[in-house]
């Protein structure tokens, strides 16, 4: 069954934390020279394909001892906050190739692309993987999450200069952090009462 309480949370805890995250500027980048739909479609198929393996992974977890997955969701947690927290504004945007034309297989491809290896392995996909496995509930936790990046995409598609000049990248970078603390604060104390 699904629940609109753990959507609404991973969805938060997901969308915090890949707002400020490189891959958003990357949509924007895309955005300012493709077609918006074009661009979006790529990389939402892309970040769709980064939730299944999440929500996989999650759910591997949920086979092991109750105590043991919060303890380790809980470090998790806490270790994605210390990133969060430690991470410097000002990294390098990496390079990208920039399609030859602007068809739509092509522009799509390329976001496709560009989101698939940039994401793997990111803290929005080792958070998902721990909402799947603190919750035991796959479907909820999953459109949670595809539905907070593919917002994040979408502002950085269409309008991610916008919103920077009024919400502060460190601002939403400590929001992020501190509901994750919070998240790993509930998911330690499970693991560790009586």
């Amino acid at each position: 069954m699904l629940s609109l309480t753990i959507m609404a949370i991973t969805f938060g805890v997901v969308f915090l934390a890949e707002l400020p995250d490189k891959t958003a500027l990357a949509g924007l980048m895309l955005g300012t020279r493709y077609r918006a739909s074009y661009v979006f479609a790529g990389v939402a198929a892309a970040f769709a394909i980064h939730v299944g393996l999440a929500i996989a992974a999650g759910s591997v977890l949920t086979l092991l001892p109750h105590r043991l997955v919060q303890a380790v969701v809980g470090l998790l947690f806490l270790a994605g906050a210390a990133m969060l927290l430690l991470k410097k504004d000002d990294e390098d945007d990496e390079e990208m190739k920039a399609p030859a034309d602007q068809s739509f297989w092509k522009v799509s491809g390329a976001g496709f692309m560009l989101i698939l290896v940039a994401e793997f392995g990111d803290l929005t996909q080792i958070m998902t993987a721990n909402l799947a496995a603190r919750y035991d509930d796959p479907l909820s936790v999953g459109l949670g999450a595809v539905l907070a990046l593919w917002a994040v995409a979408a502002l950085g598609i269409l309008g991610g200069r916008t919103l920077m000049k009024y919400v502060p990248l460190r601002l939403i970078t400590k929001v992020a952090a501190c509901l994750m603390i919070a998240l790993a604060g509930f998911s330690l104390y499970e693991a560790l009462a009586p």
